[in-house]
């Protein structure tokens, strides 16, 4: 099966954006750095592409100019598996970004992240629907999301 990796459109912060998601994330690192040549629709020797790994996921980042910008209907999905977790990357991908509800955020690049705890998919999927339901309450009346307050939610207790 071919390998499927996400590209991202910048205008010129690729390899910036590409350098800071790499500090965010363990075991990652730019792999390659390419630049425009002659003849191109940028200066030649300015930055076109970036390739890099975060925690084993690979990505490109594209300088292609300003045409394009990020939307919500892209995200990029964390897997936390607990709270210190959530914590640790809503703190750094929303520095000077912008938080949205229900554990979403954009980051200083415009790119939305979805920074989700294992635990609420587990809550949401829970076999009795008024749980489920509460999981669901409890997420939409939060930003950064609260394991221990998704849980007294379904438990009743919160």
């Amino acid at each position: 099966m071919p390998k499927i990796t996400p590209a991202l459109w910048f205008d010129t912060q690729g390899e910036e954006a590409a350098t800071f998601y790499c500090s965010v994330f363990p075991n990652s690192s730019i792999k390659n750095v390419s630049h425009y040549g002659e003849n191109a629709p940028r200066p030649a020797g300015t930055v076109l592409a970036v390739d890099f790994e975060l925690d084993g996921e690979q990505f490109t980042a594209i300088n292609g100019g300003p045409e394009f910008t990020f939307t919500e209907a892209v995200s990029l999905m964390i897997d936390c598996a607990d709270q210190q977790e959530v914590d640790h990357y809503w703190s750094k991908l929303s520095e000077g970004g912008e938080e949205g509800p229900c554990g979403w955020l954009k980051d200083r690049y415009g790119l939305s992240w979805q920074v989700i705890p294992r635990a609420l998919p587990e809550l949401m999927n829970d076999p009795d629907p008024a749980r489920a339901q509460r999981a669901a309450q409890a997420m939409f009346g939060m930003k950064k999301l609260d394991v221990a307050g998704l849980y007294a939610a379904v438990d009743g207790t919160g």
